[in-house]
């Protein structure tokens, strides 16, 4: 299916928006307790983070010069500390959703998921972070993010991750989206393929140059997403290949970020066919005072995603756009999102194409409110395992959403 006009129109405007309008002058509520500061410190608005929360992560999800002894429990072992109170938060988000087109029109999904998240130190330069899925589309879904974070190795930047994490985490992180709307360019797998940018079990590095603001990251994963071990095996990967990742990101002045992102992985599902899975592109990222833009092209391309012995390659085209309205920046009560979304696949089964327009307000700095009306052009649905195809369908969404 050929890609329409609506990614340009889409682009154009918010760019132009970005132009005409002049620059004015993980976290979770435990943190917020532990360091008895407002959730606007890290978050604008929660779970959105600012540069500051991504600082605050970066560091082990402590603030150095707010440590103190006292925090702890000291055992008379200069090599263990352990935290005094340990902290926990809970996270639920409930929602009422009118989907035109499909089997189920309206529907109240409340709540949506409810989760479990706790952080912090395990020692000095190591912290962690982990959530549990209590509740997800009505099911336990289990662990998601997973992983002990060892900061500054060798007292230079480098940042060592050892757990489970979203690939797409160096990009855009889909965890801290203001919208009911999905990033799809993250969460799609082509054809019977079990890759996407979405969870993954393994390790991750990264590195930043503050002389030139340029940020690295890199990691090794199974590749296979989180799926339960095998009962045989005990394994977690269901073949010995690794997948590999690399994004380069180059700051420009105090506004703009440029980066680019490749990845290589190979699957095999059985003892046949393998499928070789590529993806690379450009980001941008533009914030000038309240507007936030980021953008980001990926060509995705599987040499044989249905594992067939005659197997033919794919090319998949994913484009997302998201431009973030903040009147009054950290302290705004209100924000706007414009999110465009975009899979153009050779496999005509996996296209999709959205235009979401969401409106969040702050009832109080933990509790949001939100609503928003998404366009979609392009959609195909599963029922009884037959694909359908919508288009030119409406979905409209009330929300809530609040984390203590």
């Amino acid at each position: 299916m050929r890609r329409s006009n609506w990614f340009g129109i889409v682009v154009t405007v918010f760019i132009l928006i970005g132009i005409l309008i002049p620059e004015a002058v993980h976290a979770i509520p435990a943190f917020a307790r532990r360091y008895k500061v407002s959730c606007t410190v890290c978050h604008a608005p929660f779970p959105r983070l600012k540069p500051y929360g991504e600082e605050f992560a970066g560091n082990g999800f402590i603030i150095p010069e707010e440590e103190k002894d006292r925090d702890y429990v000291i055992a008379g072992d200069d090599k263990l500390r352990l935290n005094r109170t340990f902290p926990i938060a809970l996270r639920f988000d409930a929602y009422a959703v009118y989907e035109q087109d499909t089997t189920v029109e309206s529907d109240l999904q409340i709540p949506w998921g409810v989760k479990l998240l706790s952080g912090g130190a395990v020692g000095k330069g190591i912290g962690y972070y982990v959530y549990f899925y209590m509740t997800e589309r009505g099911e336990v879904a289990g662990i998601e993010d997973a992983y002990i974070h060892f900061n500054n190795i060798f007292r230079t930047n480098l940042d060592i991750m050892i757990g489970q994490f979203q690939t797409s985490d160096p990009l855009l992180k889909r965890e801290l989206r203001l919208t009911f709307e999905d990033y799809r360019l993250y969460t799609v797998r082509i054809g019977e393929s079990k890759t996407n940018l979405a969870y993954d079990r393994g390790t991750m590095l990264t590195y930043g140059i503050d002389k030139t603001r340029t940020d690295m990251v890199a990691f090794v994963v199974n590749g296979n997403g989180k799926a339960v071990a095998d009962e045989v095996s005990r394994k977690f990967d269901s073949d010995n290949n690794k997948s590999l990742g690399f994004r380069l990101l180059q700051g420009i002045g105090s506004a703009v970020g440029l980066g680019g992102f490749v990845y290589y992985g190979r699957e095999q599902l059985t003892a046949g066919p393998e499928n070789e899975i590529t993806y690379y592109g450009p980001d941008v990222n533009i914030v000038l005072g309240p507007l936030d833009f980021s953008g980001q092209y990926l060509r995705r391309e599987d040499t044989n995603p249905n594992f067939q012995l005659a197997g033919s390659k794919v090319a998949t085209d994913l484009w997302i756009a998201e431009l973030v309205f903040s009147p009054k920046l950290d302290r705004s009560s209100h924000y706007i999102t414009l999110l465009y979304n975009q899979v153009d696949s050779q496999l005509d089964v996996d296209d999709y194409e959205t235009l979401t327009l969401g409106v969040t307000y702050v009832l109080r700095r933990n509790l949001r409110l939100t609503a928003e009306y998404s366009r979609i052009f392009t959609s195909v649905l599963f029922e009884e395992d037959i694909p359908r195809l919508i288009e030119n369908a409406n979905r409209g969404v009330l929300g809530l959403v609040s984390a203590f």
